[in-house]
Parts: structure tokens; sequence; C-alpha cells
């Protein structure tokens, strides 16, 4: 059958998913009366939840007779490394690019990775219905865009569509013809895309999804470059260095019919298909013939930034609300989770009581915590810090990203005066329409862990910031953090709300009256800069005498509710944020008050 393979790319909240929905209904993928999920590829709770794509998913549209494999890829530059590995099994890319926002940081990014290995784009302009929309100059920016990232003749003379993907319709023209639908998408897709290549040769495929299923066990997804293969074939599997890591049979050929994967006889070079029955194959190996000796040479992928302690849970509430508490059971699942996603590194302690996580960002790995603590894991964790390295002259080096933040003019101001507390360079500033400025900073990511949610506040939730790493540049000096100092809780109970309400004054709370506290604990935000220990658990002395005013309802100011994003970028570098099924607690790393004294001279002394 005729074959195209294509990946979908852009920025996060530009409309991928929302694209693929649109492309499965209009290909016939769905029968009449189905009922089908909005975002039906975003499969998994967390993406459900959050609203972005977190991994990468194939699936496959059947028009005029050609079989067009689709991928879907994440929009967020944590989650890169799923788009980099993607683009090694597909020939042709659609840039999906917001009618208003034009191209982004991350689509910036995307792109690049896309015109190096050759892949000849389609542009899509979305949301074109926007009232703010700007097709044309959308338009010149790309062209720009792939320009300055080199691009060849070939790739800049790219096809455009305009549309928008939630109705359904995409056409050469910004305005809606009649006979608005998809067919100009896909007639375009089977023109523009080439069939694949098929090389000579034995059985040959780069793993580049890998999944557990209860049923079949390991399922690696890749594109077969040459030759076939069959239910049965003995094949073998070898990483980046060409040593064999196993050698046995396939179990099970799934081939992707619309969101279904199904079992098929043979898989033929050039179709995208999953593989069952090998049990050490990773991304990124290469499962071949017996015979095969070379490996086939994989896409490189970026160097995490970002690093996290995962520690076992040593509070005195630890096991009371999960099951999965030991440091053996943390670290198959840590290991579990770095065989499919590559831009993961994880190093064990030397008391094999801590783990050092390494990734591209906060979010990825606020992810990875959300996930196992739905899994029914506790464990504490500490504040995000950044990979430094040294060049060869010996100068420390740390990771710098380009910020975009498109803000309302009033607030600018403020912005540009935070940024450059943190260390950021201006690169950039122009208007973006309606009274909005769009400002490009170079910050070292430092500065920027725990900055969107002070954004927020500041612009009244206005501003939009958008990241992406630069490149590794010197090490630009000490930033200022956090100012306030924690109130601590200096016994175990339940906290009383008589206590808390005599305590408003020494700052606001992060906990409730009747939440369970120890020594240790942090419970609100000192107004101070100092650390201040305070009973939370004293009640109100009761007597039998009555008078006026002693029996008014004690009326507590609503807590601060901290999401698992906002502790991990609020706390400091001598607190952990306590992570169970049930609860995000804060706390010190050292919860006995002397252990804490000792900690604060030596580091004094350093």
């Amino acid at each position: 059958m005729n074959l195209r393979n294509i990946a979908i790319i852009a920025h996060v909240d530009h409309g991928k998913t929302t694209l693929v929905d649109e492309l499965l209904k209009q290909s016939g993928a769905f029968r009449d009366n189905q009922r089908v999920a909005e975002r039906v590829m975003d499969s998994n709770e967390l993406e459900k939840e959050r609203g972005i794509t977190i991994l990468a998913k194939a699936t496959s549209v059947v028009w005029n007779d050609v079989r067009i494999n689709i991928v879907d890829t994440p929009g967020h530059a944590d989650f890169g490394g799923e788009v980099e590995r993607i683009l090694s099994m597909v020939d042709g890319a659609i840039v999906l690019v917001d009618a208003a926002e034009g191209p982004m940081p991350q689509t910036k990014f995307v792109v690049g990775k896309a015109l190096k290995v050759g892949l000849r784009p389609i542009v899509a302009v979305n949301k074109i219905d926007r009232p703010d929309a700007r097709a044309d100059e959308v338009v010149n920016e790309v062209f720009d865009l792939f320009a300055a990232l080199d691009a060849t003749d070939e790739q800049l003379d790219f096809p455009i569509l305009y549309g928008s993907g939630r109705d359904g319709w995409l056409a050469p023209e910004p305005d809606k013809p009649a006979d608005a639908s998809l067919a100009p998408l896909f007639d375009l897709v089977v023109e523009h895309v080439p069939a694949p290549s098929v090389a000579e040769g034995p059985f040959q495929m780069i793993g580049t999804i890998l999944e557990a299923n209860p049923f079949l066990g390991r399922i690696i997804t890749g594109r077969i470059f040459s030759g076939s293969v069959k239910p049965n074939q003995p094949i073998k599997v070898m990483d980046r260095n060409g040593k064999t890591l196993e050698q046995g049979r396939v179990s099970k050929i799934l081939a992707f019919r619309g969101l279904e994967r199904q079992p098929v006889e043979e898989g033929q070079a050039g179709d995208i298909v999953a593989i069952a029955g090998l049990t050490k194959g990773t991304v990124a190996d290469t499962f071949c013939a017996p015979e095969v000796t070379e490996p086939m040479e994989a896409q490189p992928i970026d160097p995490p930034t970002v690093t996290m302690s995962f520690i076992v849970n040593d509070s005195p509430l630890a096991g009371t609300e999960g099951d999965k508490v030991t440091s053996r059971v943390i670290r198959d699942r840590l290991l579990k989770e770095a065989e499919g996603n590559v831009a993961l590194k994880i190093e064990e302690s030397e008391d094999k009581d801590a783990f050092q996580v390494s990734g591209r960002g906060e979010l990825q790995l606020a992810v990875l915590i959300e996930t196992m603590r739905r899994e029914g894991f506790e464990l504490a964790v500490s504040r995000p810090r950044v990979v430094l390295k040294k060049d060869e002259a010996g100068t420390m080096l740390e990771p710098v990203e380009e910020v975009v933040i498109d803000v309302d003019e009033e607030h600018s101001g403020v912005v540009v005066q935070k940024m450059s507390e943190r260390k950021a360079e201006m690169v950039e500033l122009r208007p973006s329409g309606g009274d909005r400025v769009r400002m490009v900073f170079h910050a070292p990511t430092r500065g920027l862990i725990g900055y969107q949610s002070e954004l927020m506040t500041d612009t009244r939730g206005t501003a939009i910031m958008n990241r992406l790493f630069h490149d590794y540049q010197p090490f630009k000096g000490e930033i200022a953090g956090r100012v306030n100092g924690v109130l601590l809780s200096n016994e175990a109970g339940e906290a009383v709300a008589y206590a808390l309400f005599n305590l408003e004054d020494r700052g606001p709370m992060v906990i409730d009256a009747g939440e369970k506290v120890y020594a240790g604990m942090i419970i609100g935000i000192h107004t101070r800069e100092n650390d201040l220990e305070v009973n939370v658990l004293k009640g109100k002395k009761l007597t039998n005498m009555r008078a006026a005013g002693k029996d008014e309802a004690v009326r507590l100011t609503p807590p601060i509710r901290m999401t698992l994003e906002r502790a991990l970028s609020w706390i400091q570098d001598d607190e952990l944020v306590e992570v169970t099924p049930k609860s995000i607690r804060l706390r010190k790393l050292y919860l006995d008050p002397h252990e804490r004294k000792r900690f604060e001279k030596t580091k004094a002394t350093a």
C-alpha cells in the first residue's frame, strides 16, 4: 500500500492534538455513531488534566488509498526528548503555527531539529478565526525563522494552508471556503511528503517509543528502515555502540489502524509498527536480523539541565498514606522511567537512600513526581538545581535559556526589573499587537526557577512566558533567593484552629486546622527573614467563667495552597517537599533543631 509518515509539530497550545481529532474524524477512522472524547490522543490522565501532550503517540488514517501514519508530539520544551526521537521515524512534518502568536520558542526548537534531519515542512496557520489573527505577518515570521535555521531552498519553498483545526477546515487562502474541510491538507501530504525511502537488506528498525503492556510485556514502536518482520522471527537488539544486548523472537507485530493497534502478519519496510517479545531493548537501540553487525545511527539527545534529589521519606508520618516507600521500590521505578525517557538521567547516592534525577526542566520532573504519587509512592524531593559544567579552561558554565514573555504594556516595567534581578539580558523588545509587547531575554536557568508564579502575580495573570534551552555560558554570579523565612512546628500532633488564629500576625499559613504536623514541618511563611518555631497545638484555656467576646468563633484566613510545582520552586536548599498520594507537605531537611543549627554553622564557615 502507498505510505506517508508525518509528524505534527508546534508550540504548546497551538492545537496539534485537536487537529489530529479532526483528521481522524474526516478520514472515516470513527463510526458515525461512535462517541469520541475531545483530544482523543491525550490518553494519559495527567495529559487530560493539564491539557498538554506529554508523550508522543502514533495513529494512522487512510485517504484515497494512501495510508498516512501521523505522530502527535508534545509542544512543551521539557518533553523535547520525545520530539527529537520521533523525527527519525517520519518523512515530513506539518508545522502548526497560531495565527495570532506566530512562531514561539518551542516552534523554533522543533523546526530546527526537523530541518536538520532534512524533512520538508508543510506550514499550517491555525486559529485563523481569532479576532487578533495576523496571518500574513505570521507567514513572514515563519519564513524568517526557517531562513535563520539554515533551511535549504527546497525547505524554504514550503506550501501554506490557513484554517481552524477545531472547526475542521484548512484551505490555501485565509477566507473560509463553502466546502470547508481538511481535504486540502490530506491532498497536500500525499503530494508534498515523499513516500518512505526503503534500504535494501535484512530487517532493521530503531526503537523510538517504549511502553509496557500487561499482556504483551514490553512494546517498542519504530519505523522499519529495511527488510520486513513476521511473528516468531528471530531478531537481536544492539545498543548505539554495536554491543548485542539480547536475542529473541518477535511474539507479536502491531500496526496502527486509526486509534486501534491491530496485529498484522508482516511489517513492511517504511511502515511504523510496534513489536513485542523482547525484554531488554529500549529507545535508541537497533532491532535487527541476527546477521546485521552495524547499529543504525540514532539522533543525539540534548543534555539535561536541571537536577533534583529524590530521597526516601524519613518524616514521622512516613508510610501512613502511601504503600511504596522503600529505596529499592523507588529505585526500580526511576530506572524503569529512565529506560523509556531518554532525556532523564538517574544517579544513585553512596548511601543508597537518595537519587539524583536530571531532566530538561522543572515541569518534566514535576510530572514524573505527580505520576509516582498517583501510583502510591511516598518520597521527599529537594529544590531543583541546575547542572553546571566546566569548559577546557576550567571556567564554570551554567545553562542559559531563551525566555519570551508576552505581556500588557503597562506591566512591562516590572517584568524587566524582575528579570534583571535574575541576571537576565534583554535581547529584543517589540510590540505584538493589542497594546501588548513581546520581550526576549537570555536568562540563567537558576534565576527562572520559581519565577512563573511571581510573574503571574506581577502582571495580574496576563503574561505568557515561554522558555527554551539556549546554551551553556559562563556562571553569572549569585542570584538573590527567597527573602522570607518560614514558620516551623515545634511539636507533633494536629494543628488547632485557635493556635493558627493567634499566629496569623506572624505570616500567612500553608496548612489548615486539623492537619497533622510534626516538629520541623513548615506550617507558614514568616513575615521576616528568619525562621521561627511556633506551637500550633496550643488550644484555648477553658474556664467556667463567661465574659463578653470570649466565645466568638475563630475565623481563619484561608491558607496558601501549595501545588507541587509551586512548592518545588518556593523551597530553599535546606528544605524538602514531602510528597504522598494524599498530601504535599513542606519540611526542613533536618527536622531536629540542634541538627539545623549545626548545619547552618557549617554552611556559614564554608
